[in-house]
């Protein structure tokens, strides 16, 4: 299960890095939008201003043709004066009425004077307005060309960049397929483990079931298949001779053990039998080593000597070639549940079994991992 989860986390990270370029490549297309609304908007406003120009500039051509017009009413309404005066002076109007008159006329002139020069002086107020809004304008102008500039180098960045992230993208997606091809080697790896843990596990249900059936009660390792023998049984304290209780037990477990290895169904999958013998802590280490390497080669040679009675010639022949015996002296001591050192069980012979291809096993579980 750990190491699926692994996988999964591999798969993972590869997903955010397609996620995060994703994202990337959202983000740049929303700046150059955002731009482009900018650049857009200034257009927008500097034809505004251009309308409104042409549009203070025809009130202007307006108000010149409206004092244009005035004028004329003025000289219409000098004209009108002189006919006026010169009726006047043909029916003989008195020089008070004329001088009313006159200085109606001249009251009518000074306020056509007063509504010029207001006009006047709203004409030059427009006039510094627009030429105000012309210095914005130019200005605005000027915005937007540098932002124009800005705009054609954040393009070129952005292209760049789209470039690189293209780059990247084939890079992961090359990375993705030899991620691909190795998951797939390690499935067809894992599926060699899982068929030859499956076949251990059925060879130690096998051993359990046989002893079962048998009513022969010993300790068999459910993770190694390990056949754990007392010492303490086997032999005297300190002595390497099996003694008579040893034998017996040896001829009840051995053939039961052998017989299941070697048999037509499990004898293929079986690389070794292996007698190990280990001591307890005390004394050296020189001296537990030989100990140790004499007891098993004492199992050994007894189920050697004894092997004709419950094994066949081939067998025979099979549990030469692939029988080993291994002394350890004090190593592995067995630990009992505080940690300390158990002295009597630790005093034991093991008879195990190794399966073709374990090496193999160990090597890809490092791989793996």
């Amino acid at each position: 299960m750990a190491r699926r989860r692994r996988k999964r986390k591999e798969g993972e990270g590869f997903n955010i890095w397609r996620s995060y370029s994703d994202m990337m490549a959202g983000v740049l297309l929303l700046f150059v939008l955002i731009m482009c609304v900018t650049l857009f908007q200034a257009q927008k406003n500097y034809v505004e201003k251009l309308a409104e120009q042409e549009q203070r500039i025809r009130i202007q051509d307006e108000y010149a043709a409206e004092m244009k017009e005035k004028e004329a009413e003025l000289a219409e309404q000098d004209a009108l004066l002189a006919e006026q005066k010169e009726k006047l002076d043909e029916q003989n109007l008195t020089l008070d009425e004329l001088q009313a008159a006159l200085e109606e006329q001249a009251r009518i002139l000074a306020e056509k004077q007063t509504t010029l020069e207001s006009q006047q002086a709203a004409l030059t107020e427009q006039k510094a307005t627009m030429e105000e809004q012309q210095a914005t304008l130019e200005e605005q102008q000027a915005t937007m060309e540098a932002q124009r500039t800005a705009l054609d180098s954040q393009q070129a960045t952005l292209a760049a960049q789209q470039a690189t992230l293209e780059e990247q993208q084939s890079l992961l997606d090359s990375q993705a397929e030899e991620i691909a091809a190795k998951t797939q080697q390690l499935q067809d790896k894992q599926a060699q483990i899982d068929r030859i843990i499956g076949v251990k596990a059925e060879v130690i249900e096998a051993l359990r079931q046989e002893f079962a059936s048998n009513n022969v009660n010993v300790k068999i390792d459910p993770q190694t298949g390990a056949l754990v023998l007392d010492s303490n049984v086997m032999f005297d304290y300190d002595d390497t001779t099996l003694s008579e209780e040893g034998q017996e037990v040896l001829l009840q477990v051995l053939p039961i053990y052998c017989h299941v290895l070697l048999s037509d169904k499990y004898a293929d999958n079986v690389a070794e039998i292996i007698i190990d013998g280990y001591t307890d802590t005390d004394g050296s280490y020189e001296y537990n080593l030989d100990l140790s390497q004499r007891r098993s080669l004492a199992v050994a040679q007894f189920l050697l000597e004894t092997e004709g009675e419950f094994l066949s010639e081939d067998e025979s022949r099979t549990l030469r070639d692939i029988l080993t015996v291994n002394g350890h002296s004090m190593s592995n001591p067995v630990l009992d549940s505080q940690g300390n050192i158990d002295m009597d069980a630790s005093r034991r012979v093991e008879v195990k079994f190794r399966l073709k291809d374990e090496e193999m096993i160990e090597e890809l579980r490092t791989l793996m991992e």
